[in-house]
């Protein structure tokens, strides 16, 4: 009798065995069948009993992966009763899709713009039968399903819409070609076509994270009592080869810890990359398979037709199973473009009991198992796994369809390592697609070589019947909706006026001033509910701490445990209405909370506001793909870079230093950059904020906007606010004071200069003015730069103005009129950030900045590095002002050797 845990140490070992000689019969029990059966049979039989166990509601870890067949038998799939469509009328109508996307990117590559017909073609009938059956749409509560495109198969979506009436055949020919405001963009992207697309996705690996983020945020809005979305579903359609990008798999174990059965991913294994297999000596939905089931989801796998029943059903020794989980993809892709003859030979010829099966197979039933059959392509499976994801409760499930890629469009494509860049068919590749759709388009249709459109008709058999299931399914799909919403109350004044009489004798951060005036705006009774903070980590570092007793921290568990700081006044609490989202250290996670919060304007016809502080080095840096996602999915909110700038974040070195985040934000054209120097700039900027995105807009302004603020864990004593410098402060420069003003002495006909600084730098700025009055007798007057890109933008637009024959001039240039000193600017970031405004300057320009890679140091030391604090810009003043002539250039030796630079 064998040891029952052999020979291997196992955890089991350190667990009292109550009956070693009941688990000793339970290994013999085993020994024999695997004797006497073979091991086949006796690894069947304790997948069986552990299969049973499960159902039994035994707590049995379980298995990572099962064998290469379907989740669901066809013995389980619904009749025609269940199933409640007409099978034959959506064959007709995903014909029509499928001729039309392959049509419309044919006939746009005599533009050169290209398109993708391979992908749809592979995963037609995955949307069709969710569109028939499955997909929800606004109209009956506004929200619907939120549904995530695969980016490739936009094609076919668009072929959808043309068939229902919601686009002709010249959209249809304007297929990327957008310039004429008539044409429809290559991929989703709801900026280009607002009232369909609502998710970008092509950005591939941002789709499925957006997807998990999007499902938590349905339970947010939920649990917080703002809307009952607990109808909705989130469809993410993904393709096997994105699930490689690391964002795609991120958040798999969020979804499953907190239960998201509103969420299915179905992914599209045609077993096909962009260019090549994916997993060319393995197999990808095994691979997938384990990966979601060790992170907690439910798995279906639909992966043959029902060709494939009758050699299941010859298989009683268990050899075809074997084969199928030992052949590789790329072999398998092979099998889908060979003779019969060839597949006879490898795939049946490795074993004897193969060999005798495929006697009793004709040549005709291996080529359709083996060509055609797949369970990605027959509506009735696909069906079942739909409504299987939709019954299973407590996790999310995930959808491995196969399918092939290029499917129907014939042998030049289907299953080809090139197809995603085959742009067309020829004439007679058409000519046999049709003909094995059975579409009634003759080849008199064929005019000049060019491929028809094909439509039944608007009031055909096939159109109505699209209309009528998407009528009881609640509208339209895809669509966007952006509801008439009224504008949201302003707060009232006092939040933000609560920083016009300054600190006094107190210092205080900007990072602090926000998380103030965050407070105080949350408290308000109008929009208070409608703020989500989100914080991927560090929420103490932010000085957050102070929220978590008042709003509590979202979680669906509530708290199940007892604090260890429970006796603090700032305590850690947990609830299940909590207001913020204390997302754990991934920036990739905040950013998707921040898109769906962003968006629930159109997703849900509900406006939140969401604020994202994070450390601003890991912001952008990290994530300005999704910044642009955001971007595109026409976000509104506030995203914070807090501990800013290359030299205040002090001792904490390179990784932590940004000295750029404010230009990577300068190429988002949605971003609307800011670095305040002070707490009532930051009021100013947030109050302008919530009215452009939120309020009464000016006509012409575009609210889909979100705002940048950089804020400095420095502090400095904040001073009140001047008067009439609110239009400044929006616009990106006002002149925070002048020499005299700042009760400076100065020798008659004194040198002037003008110090443009942002942020934390306009202290230094500061104490420069204060050094070249007392000791070079120089007058400074310093300016705040609140932003130096919309500065530039406000520039731009002047420019093209004056190329329209339209007279305007640049705010820079108005607010600087009529000084005839030249101009320093300086910030705590590179030069390039203040530079990008040097050109509409009239004065003279010089700049510095903190170029080059951060280190580890004190704040002063830093500085003296980057040649940015006080003492530097007194050089640099003099010198630019010993270039006019207006200072010996002695003095700027002097300078440097009394201040040791």
């Amino acid at each position: 009798m064998t040891d029952p845990v052999g020979k291997i140490p196992s955890e089991l070992d350190q667990l009292p065995d109550r009956d070693t000689e009941e688990t000793a019969e339970w290994a013999a029990s085993l020994d024999a069948v695997t004797k006497a059966a073979g091991p086949h049979r006796a690894a069947y039989l304790m997948r069986r009993t552990l299969q049973h166990a499960e159902g039994a509601g035994l707590a049995l870890p379980k298995l990572l992966e099962t064998d290469y067949v379907n989740t669901i038998p066809t013995s389980a799939e619904p009749s025609i009763s269940e199933f409640g469509g007409d099978e034959e009328m959506e064959r007709k109508i995903t014909a029509w899709n499928r001729w039309n996307a392959a049509a419309m990117v044919t006939r746009g590559s005599k533009h050169g713009v290209g398109g993708h017909i391979a992908t749809f073609a592979s995963a037609a009938w995955l949307y069709e039968t969710g569109f028939n059956h499955f997909f929800k749409g606004k109209e009956a509560d506004g929200s619907g399903d939120q549904l995530y495109i695969q980016g490739h198969a936009s094609p076919g979506i668009y072929a959808r819409a043309f068939l229902d009436g919601r686009l002709n055949e010249a959209h249809l020919d304007n297929f990327r070609q957008e310039a004429g405001g008539n044409g429809l963009p290559s991929y989703p992207h709801p900026r280009r076509l607002p009232w369909l697309w609502e998710f970008p996705t092509v950005s591939m690996g941002l789709g499925p994270l957006s997807a998990i983020y999007q499902a938590r945020f349905n339970r947010y809005l939920t649990n917080r009592s703002i809307k009952d979305v607990s109808a909705s579903h989130v469809w993410a359609f993904l393709g096997d080869g994105e699930m490689d990008e690391p964002e795609s798999t991120a958040a798999l174990a969020l979804a499953a810890r907190e239960g998201l059965d509103n969420l299915t991913f179905v992914i599209n294994c045609n077993l096909q990359r962009l260019d090549g297999p994916v997993r060319a000596n393995f197999k990808i939905v095994q691979e997938l398979e384990a990966q979601f089931r060790g992170a907690g989801w439910n798995v279906v796998k639909s992966l043959w037709g029902n060709a494939w029943d009758e050699l299941f059903a010859l298989d009683t020794t268990g050899a075809l199973v074997r084969r199928l989980r030992e052949v590789p993809d790329a072999q398998v892709q092979t099998y889908q473009t060979r003779d019969a003859a060839y597949i006879r030979q490898d795939f049946f010829g490795k074993d004897p009991a193969l060999v005798a099966m495929a006697q009793l197979l004709s040549d005709d039933k291996i080529l359709e198992c083996f060509h055609l059959s797949r369970g990605g392509h027959e509506p009735r499976k696909v069906y079942a796994a739909y409504k299987a994801a939709l019954e299973f409760k407590g996790a999310p499930t995930v959808i491995l369809a196969q399918t092939v890629k290029g499917f129907t469009l014939g042998e030049g494509f289907a299953s080809k390592n090139a197809n995603h860049q085959m742009k067309k068919l020829t004439t007679d590749e058409f000519k046999n697609m049709r003909d094995l759709l059975e579409l009634p388009i003759s080849d008199a249709q064929f005019v000049d070589g060019q491929v028809p459109y094909g439509h039944p008709g608007a009031d055909s058999p096939e159109v109505r019947y699209l209309q009528e299931r998407r009528a009881a399914l609640g509208g339209p799909a895809p669509a966007r909706r952006t509801h008439p919403l009224a504008p949201l109350p302003a707060p009232a004044d006092k939040a933000f006026a609560a920083f016009d009489k300054g600190s006094g004798s107190q210092s205080m951060a900007t990072t602090m001033a926000f998380v103030r005036l965050m407070k105080d705006l949350i408290r308000d009774k109008e929009t208070g509910k409608r703020w989500v903070p989100i914080v991927p980590d560090e929420a103490r570092t932010f000085g957050m701490e102070s929220l978590f007793p008042s709003l509590g921290i979202y979680s669906p568990k509530g708290q199940t445990y007892e604090p260890v700081d429970r006796d603090q006044l700032m305590y850690y609490k947990e609830a299940v209405n909590g207001q913020i989202l204390n997302e754990g250290i991934t920036e990739a996670g905040s950013m998707a909370d921040f898109i769906a919060a962003s968006t629930a304007y159109s997703t849900h016809g509900e406006a939140m506001i969401p604020f994202y502080i994070f450390y601003s080095m890991f912001g952008w840096q990290r994530t300005a793909d999704q910044m642009w996602q955001l971007g595109d999915q026409l976000g509104r909110g506030f995203l914070v870079g807090a501990t800013a700038g290359r030299t205040t974040l002090t001792g904490e070195g390179l990784q932590h230093a940004d000295g750029h985040s404010p230009v990577i934000a300068a190429t988002n054209p949605a971003a609307l950059t800011y670095d305040p120097a002070f707490a009532y700039e930051v009021a100013v900027i947030v109050k302008e904020g919530l009215r452009r995105m939120y309020g009464e807009a000016a006509e012409g302004e575009d609210q889909n906007v979100f705002y940048y603020l950089t804020v400095y864990n420095e502090p400095m004593p904040q001073p009140a606010k001047p008067s009439g410098i609110d239009e400044g402060i929006v616009k990106g420069l006002y002149r925070f004071n002048t020499a005299e003003s700042a009760g400076l002495d100065l020798p008659a006909n004194a040198s002037r200069i003008q110090l443009l600084s942002s942020g934390t730098a306009i202290h230094w700025a500061l104490e420069a003015q204060r050094l070249l009055a007392a000791e070079w007798g120089v007058g400074a007057d310093v300016w705040s730069a609140t932003s130096w890109t919309e500065l530039r933008r406000d520039a731009l637009e002047a420019d093209a103005a004056l190329l329209r024959g339209e007279e305007q001039v640049p705010y820079v240039r108005k607010a600087l009129e009529g000084i005839e000193s030249p101009v320093l600017a300086v910030s705590d970031y590179m030069r390039q950030v203040p530079d990008q405004i040097a050109q509409w300057v009239e004065q003279d320009w010089s700049s510095l900045g903190a170029d080059g890679f951060g280190l580890s140091d004190t704040r002063d030391a830093a500085r003296r590095h980057f040649g940015v604090d006080a003492q530097s810009i007194v050089v640099a003043a003099l010198a630019q002002l010993a270039r006019r002539g207006e200072v010996p250039a002695s003095a700027v030796k002097e300078a440097r050797e009394r201040y040791g630079l």
